[in-house]
């Protein structure tokens, strides 16, 4: 049963979704929206029954396995994922506006492997999840490709957050250099130096998906991405996956002695960043795209304080939210045809349904009360206050933050004044069609309830402040613009300082390639000149030692003749003489071996005599 419902969790939004990519479906909205539906329910299901399964990887090593398992961090994280994407690709389907079957197809296969990386208790899976995840960012914000603003934006996005992904590269070698393996909650026993690179990896890899400092900037030029694409990606998909990552391994942040503290004043600096930077914006898409970094920035703030429960509390109730708003963003832009806030004067009105809506997902954004995120947000500045109280009160200024945000939004949405003209991005259809309402009161429901999964570390005192600050800050901002500090209107420079890095790694490949292409001529002129060298050098071989080796080839054969001939009249004939002589002397000394005994003593008394006369002969001379 866990292997099946793994499978339908994991296995059908990738498939499906690589089907309505490259098969020519006649209607994929509907099939996409049925398959979402499908994992939606999945997910719930797995959030009770707890599966858990993987397959084979790397079995030689300790935690190469790619393991999957819905546990009680992952299980809550997964509903928001599943709800989130079924009613995002819902809301698309019902605008009735045409999107070509990648966006369908693209929008399941980024839904799956948010799945996988949040189900992932193993490296291996993790990064494939990880990966997947990042490359359909890249082409759901390029889906306009025929705009190269658009393919610009994607390409920006990708290029942050991949080289901030090496990171966890970086934390898997050391990981295994340090004896711990690649499972994720074996990673803390990581040993000496290695725990420290391990945890700087992750902390790094991690602030890049969630947009925190200094990494923020490619979450403005997402907004460049249709409506649903920033309605999921910045909800329940890509961005939340940096700070659930970060959850996940609280433990080993928690382990070196820095990376927690580290984590927690970044996000709570972003929280204050980014919120000063809504706060400044006059673009929608753009205030909700600074908040997303901002609101973040308390799930990470969560991760560095070991606050696991408040965080993803944190992260689901800010997913149900900043899902409805971005939505409702993308209603206004197709019914008004404008995403900036002077010309969205009074839209809150028409229609007011939808105004209503997306006044609940503001309300919960600035922590009223009873809202969700004013539960979950108290819930993490109440951990963060045990551990320090500068962290919490950086914290709760971030927190008013929102609700100065939200409160700007609020005033212009319900403004009386007539919108401003100009600011016309695409041709107004003049209305929202009110099935697409349906989905959007799904999500505000969320806004209202979901604070019920913060835990109780927020005591009444701190509730009742909280809420009061945040109420008292909306009524005034309501009454009295905020003024926009000038210095964060622009991101804070991030975006030009990120060109200003592309463009150096620019002109780095350029110079790379300019260096390349002399190589390639040089490589060339070698080549053709090897040839002419080559055949130089054959001819002087031929005319030279070739012709020497052609002489001796014709000279050696008369020499041996010649040779031969000596040898057979000079030493042959000497040899042949020997024999000769030797077998006419061998023919003498057998004549006398008659067999006979009397001829062989005849023969011994004639060589006595004769030896007797040598003697006498001898003895005479002398």
């Amino acid at each position: 049963m866990s292997a099946v419902l793994l499978g339908v969790l994991v296995g059908l939004p990738l498939l499906a979704g690589t089907a309505l990519c490259l098969l020519p479906v006649r209607r994929p909205a509907p099939v996409a929206v049925a398959v979402a539906v499908v994992v939606a329910v999945a997910a719930v299901v797995a959030a009770i029954r707890r599966p858990t399964g993987g397959w084979a990887f790397l079995p030689l090593v300790e935690g190469g396995r790619a393991e999957l398992a819905v546990d009680d961090l992952a299980a809550p994280v997964l509903v928001a994922v599943g709800a989130v994407a079924a009613l995002v690709l819902l809301t698309a389907a019902l605008s009735g506006e045409p999107r070509p079957a990648r966006f369908w197809g693209l929008m399941l296969v980024f839904t799956g492997s948010v799945v996988l990386t949040v189900t992932a208790t193993t490296l291996p899976a993790l990064l494939l999840g990880w990966e997947v995840m990042g490359a359909c960012s890249y082409a759901l914000i390029g889906l306009r490709w025929s705009a190269p603003a658009t393919v610009d934006a994607g390409a920006a996005a990708f290029l942050t957050t991949r080289t901030t992904d090496l990171g966890l590269y970086l934390a898997g070698g050391a990981a295994l250099a340090g004896g711990a393996g690649w499972s994720l909650d074996r990673l803390p026993t990581a040993a000496g130096p290695w725990l420290h690179l391990a945890a700087a990896g992750v902390l790094v890899a991690a602030l890049g998906k969630a947009a925190q400092l200094p990494f923020s900037a490619w979450l403005s030029r997402a907004m460049e991405g249709p409506a649903p694409v920033s309605a999921l990606l910045h909800s329940a998909a890509m961005v939340a996956m940096g700070g659930y990552l970060l959850l996940r391994t609280a433990p080993l942040l928690a382990a070196t002695g820095w990376a927690g503290p580290a984590a927690a004043w970044t996000g709570a600096l972003t929280a204050v960043a980014l919120g000063a930077v809504a706060v400044a914006q006059t673009d929608l898409k753009q205030l909700l795209a600074a908040s997303t970094a901002a609101q973040l920035g308390f799930v990470v703030l969560a991760a560095g304080v070991s606050a696991t429960a408040a965080g993803s509390a944190q992260l689901v109730a800010h997913a149900a939210v900043k899902a409805g708003l971005f939505l409702a963003a993308g209603a206004w832009l197709t019914a008004i045809g404008s995403k900036q806030l002077p010309a969205l004067r009074g839209a809150a009105r028409r229609p007011r349904g939808l105004g209503v809506l997306a006044t609940v997902g503001l309300l919960a954004l600035a922590g009223v009360p009873p809202l969700a995120l004013w539960w979950t947000k108290d819930a993490v500045l109440a951990v963060a206050g045990e551990q320090s109280v500068p962290l919490q009160l950086v914290g709760l200024v971030g927190a008013l933050l929102s609700a100065a945000y939200a409160g700007t939004a609020l005033r212009v949405l319900w403004s009386r004044a007539a919108p401003a003209p100009g600011g016309d991005e695409q041709t107004p259809t003049g209305h929202v069609p009110r099935l697409q309402l349906v989905p959007l009161g799904a999500l505000a429901v969320g806004s209202l309830v979901l604070g019920a999964l913060a835990p109780g570390t927020a005591g009444p005192a701190e509730l009742v402040v909280s809420g009061a600050l945040a109420t008292a800050v909306v009524l005034v901002v309501l009454r009295h613009p905020v003024p926009a500090p000038r210095w964060a209107a622009r991101w804070l420079g991030l975006p030009a300082a990120t060109d200003q890095v592309v463009r150096g790694l620019a002109r780095v490949v350029a110079g790379a390639a300019r260096m390349e292409r002399l190589v390639g001529r040089g490589t060339a002129g070698v080549a053709r000149a090897v040839p002419r060298s080559a055949a130089a050098v054959a001819v002087l071989d031929d005319r030279g030692p070739g012709a020497v080796v052609r002489g001796a080839g014709r000279a050696l054969p008369r020499l041996a003749g010649a040779a031969a001939t000596l040898d057979d009249r000079g030493p042959g004939a000497a040899v042949r003489a020997v024999t000769a002589g030797a077998r006419s002397l061998g023919v003498l000394a057998r004549r006398p071996q008659t067999g006979l005994a009397h001829q062989y003593y005849a023969q011994v008394l004639v060589a006595l005599a004769v030896v007797v006369a040598a003697v006498l002969l001898s003895i005479v001379v002398r």
